[in-house]
């Protein structure tokens, strides 16, 4: 059976409204006639006529299987999820730009990407963290849209060699807004970030019973330094906003630095990084200190300046919370040193090393198992234990094809105790874990949740590769 493989330009050619209700997919669009593929159980010619009417257009329909609409419809028109307001793609609309915010919202999609090359334009969404494009846009029509985003986001219309950054507020939510020139234009990346941070709670953001108590045992000391390791779009932030709700009373002095602030908690004192006029994160931080805080959280160590004001404030008595680009936890504490941070300041300020990754989950209506091949792991990968059977994505109307449904969040964490702070000191912490056997890695943790039938082996690769 084929699969139906439509374009964005022609996706648009007819509203999710009336291709689930004709069940029907469009196939080639023109300006005077539509050609759409219809379910075989229809009456054509009284959907045909009916859709002319609607469309003003001739429409042509070639009959397939039930089971090759049904697909399509729940890959390109997600009934419950899309935008029922978006009738058609056209930029005449003023309301186009409003529209494809509500309908990034809807998707719970994270960034949305504007894109344009020699001959023509594109909209991507990123959702679950993957990209998938929504539009096709003409390219003498994507110049309006860039200028339009540029106004919202309050940026000069008329400077296109240089990058902007900008931010545009939303009713319920706020959007970053990054522009990049490039070789036909301007991209841009549009980061949707959440306004209210007051429902994020650390039980159910994917903790394993034992991890969350020492993450609390932690985050409960009144000073020291508590770093969290992970790429973009890893959860850090989320993380980071759940522990400073934890962490808001009205006893608490909590001051905060970030670019961008992802998400506003009443009752924290936070603060937008400015490099541009000279507000750096090590600049903020020394202002923080005059500020009586009692826990202070930086948006990343970038550098070591950074990263020395952080030990020098927790040596002070504050605890500090903050993100660092490191493949593992264990790694963040090399990476400190690489950064010039004495290694017995380390072990006398940092509390606990977090790294974390999101990965999908399998949707268990089509999941199925196969047998398990050693050569489909990396190279230098060793299984922890053997595994005879995983299981694979497949895709059904439960996931709309994808093949799955949701993420969770894999975390590895190391709390700094007596003996770690000594092997620390004498620079021998990778020793110490390499010879723990109830130490797990990213790794460990991600084939077993291989094993146990949650995630793929194609989502997992990545973090079995870079461990």
């Amino acid at each position: 059976m084929a699969e139906i493989v439509i374009t964005p330009d022609v996706q648009h050619a007819i509203s999710s409204d009336l291709a689930n209700h004709y069940r029907v997919i469009p196939k080639h669009n023109t300006n005077d006639s539509l050609e759409l593929f219809v379910d075989d159980a229809k009456n054509n010619s009284e959907i045909s006529e009916e859709l002319e009417l609607l469309l003003g257009k001739q429409i042509i329909l070639e009959s397939i299987s039930s089971l090759q609409i049904e697909k399509a419809l729940s890959v390109y028109y997600r009934k419950d999820r899309q935008l029922q307001t978006s009738k058609s793609f056209s930029l005449d609309k003023g309301d186009f730009l409003e529209n494809l915010l509500s309908e990034a919202k809807s998707l719970k999609c994270s960034d949305i990407h504007f894109e344009v090359y020699e001959e023509s334009a594109r909209i991507r969404f990123r959702i679950d963290g993957q990209l998938i494009e929504r539009y096709k846009i003409e390219r003498e029509n994507y110049l309006e849209l860039v200028n339009k985003v540029k106004i919202k986001a309050k940026l000069n219309i008329t400077e296109k060699r240089l990058p902007q950054d900008g931010r545009i507020t939303n009713e319920s939510f706020d959007i970053r807004v990054s522009i990049l020139p490039t070789l036909y234009g301007e991209k841009i990346v549009m980061r949707l970030l959440g306004q209210d941070a007051s429902n994020i709670d650390l039980s159910s953001l994917g903790f394993k019973q034992e991890e969350l108590q020492k993450y609390l045992e932690a985050v409960k000391k009144p000073n020291g330094i508590i770093l969290i390791s992970g790429p973009t779009g890893s959860g850090k932030t989320t993380t980071l906003y759940a522990t400073l709700r934890l962490l808001n009373d009205s006893k608490r002095n909590i001051v905060t630095v970030e670019d961008p602030i992802e998400y506003t908690l009443k009752g924290i004192n936070q603060v937008q990084l400015k490099e541009d006029i000279g507000l750096t994160f090590a600049s903020a931080l020394k202002s923080f200190l005059r500020q009586d805080p009692d826990v202070i959280m930086l948006g990343e160590i970038r550098d070591s300046e950074t990263a020395l004001m952080a030990i020098r404030a927790s040596l002070t008595g504050h605890l500090v919370l903050s993100t660092i680009h490191t493949n593992s936890a264990v790694g963040t504490i090399s990476r400190l040193i690489d950064m010039g941070v004495p290694s017995y300041l380390i072990a006398e300020t940092l509390n606990l090393s977090l790294a974390q990754r999101l990965v999908r989950k399998l949707c268990n209506h089509c999941k199925v198992e196969v047998d398990c091949d050693k050569d489909d792991f990396p190279m230098h990968y060793t299984l922890p234990y053997e595994l005879t059977k995983h299981h694979k994505a497949v895709g059904c109307n439960h996931c709309y094809h994808t093949g799955y449904s949701g993420r969770t969040a894999l975390y590895e964490v190391v709390n700094i105790d007596n003996a770690i702070a000594e092997k620390i000191k004498h620079n021998t912490i990778t020793k110490l874990f390499s010879k723990d056997k109830d130490y797990k890695s990213l790794a460990d943790k991600a084939f077993d949740l291989l094993a146990s039938g949650e995630t793929s082996l194609d989502e997992i690769y990545a973090v079995l590769i870079n461990m």
